[in-house]
């Protein structure tokens, strides 16, 4: 079942990345001035968004394959909880994404990492439906 196990990898790098945003690299930002904050979420925001939107693709086609061949409900609804970030990212996160990228540094300032503070909190939403569909993935291979 190589598709099941690709599609675990997939949920696993998805979630770790998410995971890492969340507990390492936003804290860490937080302690920058308001100017600099800005500055690092921006690029960061880029890069981590052509890594991880990729990834939720990837992983929800292998899902849906491994689900196909196996016939196992659970491949089905790994794939669909980790595609589900493209819905919530555009829903949920766009709006504060958009207001952010569209503050000059210049203007930086305590609105601006009140945006920083509740992009965490939903990006926090992110992590979680990638960790759940890593263990969905998880326990769908073993089961």
């Amino acid at each position: 079942m190589l598709a099941g196990q690709l599609a675990l990898v997939v949920a696993a790098l998805f979630a770790g990345a998410a995971l890492y945003i969340n507990v390492a690299e936003q804290p860490a930002r937080l302690g920058l001035d308001d100017r600099a904050l800005l500055c690092q979420w921006k690029p960061a925001y880029r890069r981590g968004f052509a890594m991880q939107a990729p990834l939720a693709v990837l992983g929800f086609a292998l899902g849906l394959l491994a689900w196909w061949r196996t016939g196992h409900g659970a491949w089905l609804l790994g794939a669909v909880l980790l595609v589900a970030n493209w819905p919530y990212t555009l829903l949920a996160i766009m709006p504060t994404n958009r207001r952010l990228m569209g503050t000059e540094p210049a203007g930086a300032g305590p609105e601006s990492r009140a945006l920083i503070e509740r992009w965490a909190a939903l990006h926090a939403g992110r992590t979680a439906l990638g960790g759940a569909a890593t263990v969905i993935f998880l326990w769908a291979s073993i089961s």
